[in-house]
């Protein structure tokens, strides 16, 4: 089977920078339901278990990721990434021109589904043109679009959401997508494409990644610890706004602290993986991730500690989330398109499921969230232990 072979031409920085520019304009549009799901709810005259059902819907459609991973690893990179930017572009256009629950769902889907074409295929470009030992920092730095996303996309979204309405955001989206695409149309190199896919061809890419037990162990790595986040992460919005009654304003503020973790843990992984290796540290925040789940519930008490208490959780989360993104990309090098793409369809199962753990024991308080959440981090950290291996690691 062919597969899309590592090319030699190094990955410049202003590549790197439009690649993390890029994510900060996807994921700010994927990030902002969470925090104003209850605005979301009134601005459209529907429960908030509707959005919660949009979320979980949006998860589900990341299950088409290992199909895009595979005609990336057969058709080229650039033309995936091209064809996720442009899905982004268009739905959130929809909900400029259809301001109604249907035309916000189709937004978010199909911003969804660009958005998971998009990040894996960056990845696997990452991967053909670093070597492994400098993987972890490159990219963590590509993640900084992620982190970035919550200290200065979803404040800017909060205070737009608060002076014009939930469409607001969605003129300035559909401007910065298009000016992505065609930064990204003009300046990627465009990388060799294999011969025409065929339906077969794509199943042997991904049978080839199932095959590999230390793969398929990797995979549920991601899912348990992406279930874990997104089940805390989904009642947020509902806890912070019932426990402290912040206004839409200050949630979209209050997002800056878990933006500033994330961009430490991201920080901490480029300094830290490739020295100690890439499987400790996501044992390591593993473990850190389940002290913070344990105590999230008990900070309560007031807003400060509360956001003390989700900068745990968060740094600790993306800590092992990155970390084990240059790890996974190293278990199937032949086909690594086609494994982070995989990978991507694990995390947004795993955030499908958390999305459904969440809401359904939340009634029964944050603790049982954190509690679950810690039991499917410890999961996930008995798998990465007993099969995960990277030859030198």
């Amino acid at each position: 089977m062919d597969t899309q072979q590592p090319n030699d031409t190094p990955l410049s920085w202003p590549l790197v920078i439009l690649f993390t520019a890029g994510r900060v304009v996807l994921n700010t549009t994927y990030r902002m339901v969470y925090p104003f799901l209850p605005a979301l709810a009134r601005g459209l005259g529907v429960n908030v278990s509707a959005i919660q059902w949009l979320i979980r819907a949006r998860s589900g459609a990341g299950l088409i990721t290992p199909l895009a991973g595979s005609m990336a690893d057969l058709w080229g990179r650039k033309a995936m990434m091209l064809l996720g930017l442009g899905l982004y572009t268009g739905g959130v256009s929809i909900a400029i021109f259809w301001p109604t629950y249907p035309g916000l769902f189709a937004a978010i889907m199909l911003a969804g589904i660009g958005k998971f074409i998009f990040d894996p295929v960056t990845q696997a470009y990452v991967g053909d043109r670093v070597d492994y030992a400098r993987r972890g920092l490159v990219m963590s730095i590509v993640e900084f679009g992620w982190s970035a996303s919550f200290i200065v996309g979803v404040p800017l979204v909060g205070w737009l959401i608060g002076r014009a309405g939930w469409r607001a955001p969605y003129p300035w989206m559909t401007l910065l997508g298009l000016v992505c695409f065609i930064w990204l149309w003009r300046t990627l190199p465009n990388d060799r494409p294999q011969a025409a896919a065929t339906r077969t061809r794509v199943l042997q890419s991904v049978g080839a990644v199932l095959a590999r037990p230390a793969a398929l162990a990797g995979l549920g790595v991601g899912l348990l610890i992406s279930l874990a986040n997104e089940s805390l992460q989904i009642v947020y919005g509902q806890w912070m706004e019932g426990n402290f009654g912040l206004t839409v304003a200050a949630l979209g503020a209050s997002t800056i602290v878990i933006g500033v973790a994330e961009l430490t843990a991201e920080g901490l992984v480029a300094g830290l993986a490739d020295r100690i290796g890439k499987r400790r540290a996501v044992g390591l925040g593993a473990m850190l991730n389940i002290v913070a789940c344990l105590v999230l519930p008990f900070t309560r008490v007031s807003l400060i500690a509360a956001l003390v208490g989700y900068f745990a959780f968060f740094i600790t989360f993306e800590f092992t989330l990155v970390s084990s993104f240059p790890l996974l990309s190293e278990l199937a090098p032949q086909t690594r398109a086609t494994l982070m793409s995989v990978n991507f369809a694990a995390l947004t199962l795993g955030r499908m499921l958390g999305s459904i753990v969440g809401p359904g024991l939340f009634p029964f308080g944050l603790l049982a969230v954190g509690a679950s959440a810690a039991l499917a981090d410890a999961l996930a950290l008995a798998l990465l232990i007993a099969f995960v291996r990277v030859d030198g690691e």
